[in-house]
């Protein structure tokens, strides 16, 4: 069936997640952070996803903030960083992460050609508003599904059902995009049709399914949703 729905992973897939160290990194005040900014980005990304996993098979769901603050402890421990001000600095940039260039025209363009649009993400609901506020990007968006509805990370299959309960749509009506090639995977076993953005040239995760599509950004997502 044609496609009618693209919906969009948030953190990594439309929102840079190393802006917040980045940005912070270039402050006036923050040297120590701009020797290993790149370090702690990563592993604040790194943990934040270890720790959705393991609570989901765990059965100790929290909200994905403070999952995120857990993170962010771990990774400024890791990179010697003890200051409290910078912890809440980092925090802060989190709740406003840019989005990458390219995805306030493309979702324009989804838009103007008739497709529903929507982001599906681990993120709690007050930090996914925060974030498509700062980006300017919530006119191009038809929902935010949280998976705080369900109170299960992904790649839970309770979280995929949240596309079809809000669009009426069957699976393979959804263009599903992430930018964790293991997000794409599961897409693709729920029954997706899935695209990994793989903007780092990561190689592809061992798993049953694979993506259908492999990008390096998001330009050509409209195209390629109006393939037949």
């Amino acid at each position: 069936m044609p496609i009618t729905t693209c919906v969009f992973d948030a953190y990594g897939t439309l929102f840079d997640v190393t802006a917040a160290a980045r940005e912070a990194a270039a402050e006036p005040g923050n040297a120590a952070l701009a020797g290993c900014w790149q370090k702690l980005a990563a592993d604040w990304r790194t943990k934040q996803l270890q720790y959705t996993w393991l609570r989901a098979v765990a059965g100790a769901h929290t909200d994905f903030w403070q999952v995120t603050q857990d993170g962010l402890d771990w990774a400024m421990e890791a990179s010697g960083l003890s200051d409290p001000d910078l912890r809440e600095r980092l925090l802060a940039l989190y709740f406003q992460l840019s989005a990458y260039p390219e995805v306030p025209l493309m979702l324009a363009t989804l838009k103007q050609r008739g497709y529903a649009t929507a982001i599906l993400s681990n993120g709690e609901p007050g930090m996914l508003a925060g974030a498509v506020d700062s980006a300017g990007i919530g006119e191009f968006l038809d929902d935010v599904l949280s998976v705080e509805s369900v109170g299960v990370f992904k790649p839970h299959r309770s979280v995929y059902d949240l596309v079809g309960q809000r669009f009426g749509t069957t699976p393979d009506q959804v263009l599903f995009v992430s930018s964790n090639g293991w997000d794409a995977c599961h897409g693709a076993g729920y029954g997706f049709t899935t695209v990994w953005v793989n903007r780092a040239g990561e190689p592809m995760d061992c798993l049953p399914w694979r993506p259908g599509t492999v990008l390096s950004d998001l330009t050509t997502i409209p195209e390629l949703a109006g393939r037949p």
